[in-house]
């Protein structure tokens, strides 16, 4: 029987950091005191265990398939994740992922570190991937890949600098959000100063 998913939100800590480090293959052989805080598994629990053991429902496919290119090609990789702690409750990061070698400059593994996500960009980030959800489950994860470049290419970037965008937006309009002070006028206002990408030559 799966884990129960409780529709509870955990508030990470703004200026703490969550950090692990796993093989080539996604398994876990680092996680720092913050993380297993977070999640709510032991140090035991998560060693030697495949990362996708705090993978949470909510997130596509598709996102974890670009992400996996992306450091299989030895490139640094920011990403908004949601995760899945223990006991159920779910918790959002921006995570930057950067790949470690050897002396021979052979992959060894990949290093994360994990903050907390601002409101507002969760706001636009979790609509997107409920999109890609419904997508996935209806017709795969390879047209999931193709709404996705198109919805990236109307801002002529990719998913990293879509990401590095949202988190670069007015102060003003951030901590509206971070107050909580969110209306559908809110959110369309915000999506509509993203238009501005659209209009580039």
């Amino acid at each position: 029987m799966g884990k129960e998913i409780r529709n509870e939100e955990i508030v990470l800590v703004e200026d703490r950091t969550i950090v692990s480090k796993t093989n080539p293959k996604g398994i876990i052989e680092y996680t720092n005191d913050y993380f297993e805080e977070v999640c709510g598994y032991s140090k035991e629990e998560l060693l030697g265990k495949a990362h996708n053991i705090i993978r949470h429902p909510d997130m596509p496919k598709i996102i974890f398939k670009v992400l996996w290119d992306e450091l299989k090609k030895g490139n640094d990789v920011r990403v908004v994740v949601k995760n899945l702690a223990k006991d159920g409750r779910y918790y959002w990061v921006i995570t930057n992922f950067f790949t470690v070698y050897d002396d021979k400059g052979n992959i060894t593994g990949y290093y994360a570190r994990r903050k907390a996500v601002p409101k507002h960009v969760k706001v636009i980030i979790e609509d997107l991937y409920q999109k890609l959800l419904i997508i996935e489950s209806e017709a795969g994860m390879e047209v999931a890949g193709e709404y996705l470049k198109n919805y990236l290419n109307n801002y002529k970037t990719d998913l990293q600098g879509f990401v590095e965008y949202l988190f670069g937006q007015d102060k003003e309009l951030i901590e509206k959000y971070l107050k909580q002070e969110v209306s559908d006028e809110d959110i369309l206002a915000f999506e509509k100063s993203l238009n501005f990408k659209k209009n580039k030559k």
